[in-house]
Order: C-alpha cells, then sequence, then structure tokens
C-alpha cells in the first residue's frame, strides 16, 4: 500500500491525498459508509458502487464475528467475495462495540470476556484473536485492538487504558508479522490513539502510535459523548504528532459539520453511522440544511427531494412523497433516504477534496458549515 498527500490548503491544514490498496485507490479526504453486519443498511451494493460512487466501506470483526461467522466468511473466500465488493473494505477491531457492551463484559490484560448480544453465549478477544479474525474476514485494512473509554472519563482510568491499548497493540503487530494475508492481497494495521479527553495523555499515546511506523493511524476515544470543542482540540493536537506522510483516520465522525472542521485539522478518513441511521429516523442532510422529512410541513411540497443534489433519488422522488413513504412506514423510504444522504456525505468530501486542491478550501468551509447546521 501507499499513501501521497497532493495538494495542501493555504489556510488550514486540510490536504488531499490518495490512499493506494490492492483493492483500487482511495482519494481522500474520503468518508467511508458502514457496512457493520456485511451491509450498509437499506442500500444494496450497486448503488453504493454505481450512484454515491463509495470508494471504500467498513466490516465490523465483532458482527461478522457471530453472524455469519468467520468459518462462512472464509469459505466464501473473503468478506470481498462473500458480499460481491470488489473495492477496498476497513474493519474495526470490535473494541467499540465491546465498550458499548458494559453490562455483559470484563476486561483484563489478556483480552476481553464478553457475551453475545444475539444468543448470551460466551466469547474471548484479545488482540492476537482480533487480527487473526480480520485476516480470516480480508479487510485491506485492519484495526488494532484497543479500549474506548467513556465519557466523561478520570485521568486514572483514562491513562490506565491507553497504556494497555499500547500493550495491545505491541501484541496486534506482532500478531501481523508472524501471520500471513489469507487472500492474496496485503492487509494494512492501523494503531489507534486514545487518551479521553487529557491532552497530556493524547499526545503520550500520538507519540507511541506515531513511533510505530504503520502504514496509517487512527485516532479513536471521539464522537463518544464529549462536546465538539474538545473533539476538535483532541484532534488537532493528534494530528500534529501523526506522521503527515501517513493517511489519518478519525473514527466515528461524524455530522457533515464534524467532517469539515475536522478535515481542516488534517483528518483524511472518516466513518459514522448517523447518515443511514438518521435516515432510518427520517433525517435527510442537504448543502442547505436538515430537514425531518416526518415535518407537516412538506406534506403538501411537491419539489424535488434535494434539486441540486447528487444522487439519483434526489431528482425523482417530492418531499411530499417521501414524507408520504415515512408516515406510511414504508421500506422504500430508508432506501431512499439513506441513498441520498450517503450521496451527500460523500458530495462533502469529494467538493472538499476539489476545493483543497484549488486552495479555497478554508473560505469555502466556513459557508458550508453555517449552511449545513441549519434546521429547514
Amino acid at each position: 500500500m501507499k499513501f501521497s498527500v497532493q495538494a495542501k490548503d493555504p489556510r488550514s491544514k486540510a490536504r488531499a491525498g490518495v490512499l493506494e490498496t490492492d483493492h483500487g485507490p482511495i482519494e481522500t479526504p474520503i468518508f467511508m459508509p458502514v457496512g457493520t453486519a456485511g451491509t450498509v443498511k437499506a442500500v444494496p451494493q450497486q448503488d453504493l458502487v454505481n450512484d454515491i460512487q463509495a470508494q471504500i466501506i467498513l466490516g465490523n470483526t465483532y458482527h461478522l464475528y457471530l453472524r455469519p461467522g468467520i468459518d462462512i466468511i472464509s469459505a466464501a473466500g473473503g468478506l470481498h467475495e462473500f458480499i460481491h465488493w470488489d473495492r477496498p473494505i476497513l474493519t474495526d477491531s470490535g473494541g467499540f462495540q465491546v465498550y458499548s457492551l458494559s453490562g455483559i463484559r470484563k476486561i483484563t490484560e489478556e483480552g476481553v470476556k464478553f457475551k453475545s448480544h444475539i444468543d448470551g453465549s460466551s466469547h474471548v478477544f484479545s488482540p492476537e484473536r482480533a487480527i487473526d479474525i480480520q485476516r480470516a474476514i480480508g479487510a485491506d485494512i485492519v484495526m488494532a485492538f484497543d479500549e474506548c473509554t467513556p465519557y466523561p472519563c478520570e485521568f486514572g482510568y483514562a491513562r490506565e487504558s491507553m497504556e494497555m491499548t499500547h500493550r495491545w497493540l505491541k501484541r496486534c503487530i506482532q500478531r501481523m508479522d508472524e501471520t500471513e494475508p489469507k487472500y492474496g492481497y496485503n492487509q494494512a494495521l492501523f494503531p489507534i490513539v486514545q487518551g479521553s479527553t487529557y491532552p497530556d495523555l493524547r499526545k503520550q499515546s500520538a507519540e507511541f502510535i506515531a513511533q510505530q511506523g504503520a502504514f496509517g493511524n487512527a485516532i479513536g476515544g471521539l464522537s463518544v459523548g464529549e462536546p465538539h470543542e474538545e473533539m476538535y482540540a483532541m484532534t488537532d493536537l493528534v494530528c500534529s504528532i501523526l506522521p503527515e506522510d501517513r493517511p489519518r483516520y478519525l473514527m466515528g465522525v461524524g455530522t457533515p459539520a464534524n467532517i469539515l472542521e475536522c478535515i481542516a485539522l488534517g483528518v483524511d478518513m472518516f466513518d459514522c453511522v448517523m447518515p443511514t441511521r438518521n435516515a432510518r429516523n427520517a433525517t435527510i442532510f442537504t448543502k442547505n440544511g436538515v430537514m425531518n422529512m416526518r415535518n407537516a410541513k412538506w406534506a403538501n411540497d411537491f419539489s424535488m427531494l434535494d434539486p441540486d443534489g447528487t444522487s439519483l433519488v434526489d431528482t425523482y422522488y417530492s418531499k411530499s412523497y417521501v414524507r408520504h413513504l415515512f408516515a406510511a412506514n414504508e421500506m422504500l423510504a430508508f432506501w431512499i433516504a439513506s441513498l441520498h444522504n450517503l450521496a451527500f456525505y460523500l458530495w462533502l468530501v469529494k467538493e472538499a477534496r476539489l476545493k483543497i486542491q484549488d486552495g479555497t478550501f478554508a473560505t469555502w468551509k466556513d459557508e458550508m458549515v453555517k449552511k449545513v447546521t441549519q434546521r429547514l
């Protein structure tokens, strides 16, 4: 794999680059649709390719391990073959999902013991096991196994958790070094910076991660309830330490405004369930603001969903019709809204890339942040 920075914005830390993988190039900054269980909810793979032109999607180690199971994915020839997706895939190690199972898991130095949310069965994830599973899944980019601390979090716990995450990382690196990809193409490990919202911990973690010489690096433990100002402060601090010649991935972020602000801080890669989750709750993101499609104000509005949109659904279905579909709880509503929101997020990062290349990103970003945060 290879990453190259092609342009930098003169008034911010934003940059445009290309991340080359064996399943194709990824132009950054990029947003990665979340396909937790091998599917981006309500959106077929052909729509991801043909309509919104997604360059990479996510899978989740925890969910895929539990269902359909690693034996089935391996027998299919890896996740790419199983879901019929020939572009890059990134897998989260499962650390965040285990964090969210606070009532049914136990964290030790060895790893995490947890119970399945599906049937209550007991399982153990260690750093080595997380790598083995991701080898079997076959993601192009695999994440190190870490602990995601909650917010707020006491300093002592945040420090102990960060130090354990660093020890786990060493075990992940060793496991990657002593194993080979299963399906004939390269896989890259991304370490994860932790440290909650404590600047000294974030600095220490970022310096440790930078020293590992990984192909790319991630920033975790944010977008877990902290104020946006703290998210930006931690992201800015970490990006100032992580190597400039490696891609930077901010995990689980976020709103359109969050993404724009963090691109300006030097982040290259993003993922979030917000476009599809909010879509299923009738929220539509647009270039001019946010629409709640259940509002009565759209009942007699026969204009297109988004006349300036970038998806096939934007100029095919009216606001009135989409509101009707949500009111009637029709499945088509979920597809329309999900496809639109993902198309908008992909448009947003593509446009950001163009603005970085022509040197106007900072001004455009400030204007867009005001627009995308409006309620329509």
